[in-house]
């Protein structure tokens, strides 16, 4: 909405429109652990600021401005200025570069120049309002020009004079001949980055599998190299259409829980020693990490006569093979051949009937007994 939109009667001059920002709703944002710490002029003279989805940077603040978190800021760009939040100040920004292992120079970092202005959110709500726009438009010059890319995102810079077009390319492209066209096309200085298919989720946002909003672009910083052998320590099935995100890649989640499986599997014996019995051979099939069970099968390739063993007692058998000891059973003591699940509650409830609540019929209904009549008299 722009000023001439807002018709006002009698001459009097419009107002802008009031533009409201959701403190706290943005992504990636940080918490700040050492908020109780006293302020320090000190430890302000270096902030971070948050732009369009996952796009941060760090900026001096040269002016001394009394900064903290969510206030908008104009910061120095080139050419020109761009519009951000202020995404973490003080203390935490050290320990952040500590973090990131960058050292800055002061000299050569970008300035802070002020708190935005009315005038200064009102171009940057009207850069926005673009970016859907150049994005799709875009699009069709890159495909127009046979260029095997995809131009996944358009990032406006906060005073209209240039915009980040992301793209996403299996091979190398070369797009002199598409920033020309765009040029001409919008009138704004071009630049273009090349994103992988994580960083385009991060950028894009979604619903997972699980129904909640993509964790790289909720609350995932950085992205961790994730391979087939995360899911194989944690006992999942290897099917790339239940293990890859809304990204195609692997899921950023398997490696959230890998390092308990990892612990929990250290004492475990080894899997790939099959286990030497009087009647025969039992081999490894398949394991509940959690509850401690190994599951075995008379038959090399295919699960047959499954049977649960405890890991001690797989650690026992081992131990009496190496001796040339071959036990009568898999179990010690071989009834019904049933294990526990242990005192997780979860693992005990797991039935797919478990919210299913069976009503017992109430007491002398009399279901079976048939309706009178209307007509039927009633009997003395």
């Amino acid at each position: 909405m722009t000023n001439e939109d807002i018709q006002v009667p009698g001459g009097e001059e419009s107002p802008l429109p009031e533009i409201k920002y959701n403190i706290g709703a943005n992504k990636l944002n940080e918490y700040n652990w050492l908020a109780d710490l006293p302020y320090d002029e000190r430890c302000n003279q270096i902030v971070e600021v948050r732009f369009k989805n996952t796009r941060k940077g760090f900026y001096r603040n040269v002016n001394g401005l009394r900064l903290e978190v969510d206030d908008i800021v104009a910061v120095e760009a080139s050419p020109g200025h761009d519009i951000g939040h202020v995404s973490m100040t003080g203390f935490l920004v050290m320990e952040q570069l500590k973090k990131m292992k960058i050292r800055p120079v002061i000299d050569e970092m970008k300035k802070v120049y002020r708190k935005a202005r009315p005038v200064d959110l009102q171009k940057w709500e009207e850069a926005k309002k673009l970016e859907d726009h150049t994005m799709l438009r875009s699009r069709k010059i890159a495909e127009n020009l046979g260029l095997a890319m995809k131009i996944g995102d358009v990032e406006y810079q906060g005073d209209k004079t240039k915009a980040i077009f992301y793209y996403l390319a299996d091979e190398r492209v070369d797009f002199r001949q598409l920033i020309k066209v765009l040029a001409e096309e919008f009138h704004i200085r071009i630049e273009m980055r090349q994103i992988g298919a994580r960083q385009e989720a991060g950028r894009i946002g979604g619903i997972g599998t699980c129904g909640r909003e993509l964790c790289c672009s909720t609350h995932v910083t950085n992205f961790m190299s994730v391979t087939t052998s995360h899911a194989r320590y944690q006992d999942l099935s290897l099917n790339p259409q239940k293990l890859a995100g809304q990204c195609g890649k692997l899921k950023c989640c398997l490696n959230y829980e890998l390092d308990c499986y990892i612990d929990a599997q250290k004492e475990f014996p080894s899997r790939e020693v099959p286990l030497e019995l009087a009647g025969g051979t039992a081999y490894f099939m398949k394991m509940e990490v959690h509850t401690g069970i190994y599951w075995y099968s008379t038959d090399q390739r295919m699960a047959v006569n499954m049977t649960a063993v405890p890991v001690a007692r797989v650690r026992e058998i081992i131990q009496l093979n190496r001796k040339g000891i071959k036990p009568d059973n898999l179990l010690a003591v071989p009834a019904n051949n049933t294990i526990g699940k242990g005192n997780d509650l979860l693992l005990q409830n797991s039935g797919l009937t478990r919210f299913e609540t069976k009503s017992n019929p109430r007491e002398g209904r009399g279901r079976n007994k048939p309706f009178p009549r209307r007509n039927e008299k009633k009997k003395k």
